[in-house]
């Protein structure tokens, strides 16, 4: 536990006096955004605010999680390692998509191919690595069974090790994407991502804590969660919380600084690795129900338009729509919260329904 308030000390500290000097830096370099022409036109005054922030909630998430292991001098897991990987990874991509659009002035930054590709290289490497390193209970960062709250007899090993293999580098591809793709369509007004991701790693600072006090090494019961690392999962999870806690300080509304693609990229496969490797991955369609119901909202209207010429929104994504009629940003944004709010919140309450009835 004292790695836990360790790593959220430290990510929320480095992120909240990091992040005003990033923004000098970015200022300086003339790194601003550009906002795009088909977009809401109160957003026009956001042209030029500095961008990429996202750099700040990743560097000090990583650098929060190694001081507490180096503070109390032990060896971080695999399953964390990785978890850090895959932010970082997707991370880097979107920087790059970032600073493809501020170096050329245009709403575009990779092209679909080029960002889907650095998507998929890294969460393939990422679903890969999760299968390897089995500790001395033989669990492996992740697992090949398909997971609510906890592995279900769901296996995708079906017809054996390979094709096991195979279908779960599919599997956490198509997790990793939609998680990710999820937060950066959020990521849309001022503090909106941000403050809903705070909400979803404090979840999973609660799931790895209880996961790590009931683990079957410790407590071998029909309740008992197989996970190879649960407490450090935890440990990265409050890192993640405390650097968005930070940034969200200078992100509010009137945000002082977006965290760009190189940030909603991260977050995402920061949430999307931690429900990988905790053996919850369908139950980050619940704490992450703002992320799915605003993906949902552009795959309606796309569909929509295509099938019958009509937009079912004024505009997508959702909180876009709720511009356009008349709303102001910063009470979409705080009912936006109390919605992902309520969502962490049924998610949590089936986590811990699960464990109070037992095991299937």
């Amino acid at each position: 536990m004292k790695a836990v308030l360790i790593a959220a000390s430290v990510s929320l500290v480095v992120a909240l006096f990091g992040t005003p000097m990033f923004i000098r830096l970015l200022v300086k370099q003339g790194y601003g955004q550009f906002i795009r022409d088909d977009g809401p036109t109160s957003h026009h005054t956001k042209r030029g605010t500095p961008t990429m922030g996202g750099a700040v909630i990743i560097g000090a998430t990583v650098l929060a999680y190694l001081v507490a292991h180096l503070v109390l001098w032990y060896p971080p897991s695999w399953s964390g390692i990785l978890v850090l990987f895959l932010m970082v990874g997707l991370g880097l991509v979107g920087f790059a998509d970032d600073y493809i659009k501020i170096s050329k002035q245009r709403s575009l930054g990779l092209r679909s191919w080029e960002k889907l590709l650095g998507q998929t290289a890294v969460a393939v490497a990422f679903a890969v690595l999760a299968l390897q390193f089995p500790n001395d209970a033989d669990l492996t960062p992740a697992s090949t069974r398909i997971s609510f709250v906890r592995d279900t007899a769901f296996d995708l090993a079906f017809a054996g090790p390979l094709v096991g293999t195979a279908l779960f580098i599919v599997w956490a591809n198509l997790m990793i994407a939609g998680t990710s793709n999820g937060v950066n369509l959020t990521d849309g007004l001022d503090g909106l991502a941000t403050g809903a991701s705070v909400m979803v790693f404090a979840a999973y600072l609660v799931v790895g804590v209880w996961q790590f006090n009931q683990a079957c090494g410790l407590a071998p019961s029909t309740k008992c969660y197989e996970v190879r690392d649960p407490l450090d999962l935890a440990v990265v999870a409050a890192a993640g919380m405390g650097a968005c806690f930070g940034f969200l300080w200078w992100n509010g509304s009137p945000a002082k600084i977006f965290m760009g693609d190189t940030g909603s990229l991260a977050l995402g496969g920061a949430l999307a690795g931690l429900a990988i490797t905790s053996r919850t991955e369908l139950l980050i369609v619940i704490l992450g129900g703002l992320f799915v119901t605003i993906t949902l909202s552009v795959i309606i209207q796309v569909a929509s338009f295509k099938a019958t010429g009509k937009r079912v929104f004024r505009m997508a994504p959702l909180q876009h729509h709720f511009e356009l009629l008349g709303w102001q940003e910063v009470t979409i944004v705080i009912r936006f919260w109390i919605i992902a709010g309520l969502f962490v919140a049924l998610g949590l309450g089936l986590f811990y329904a699960e464990w109070v009835v037992g095991a299937p």
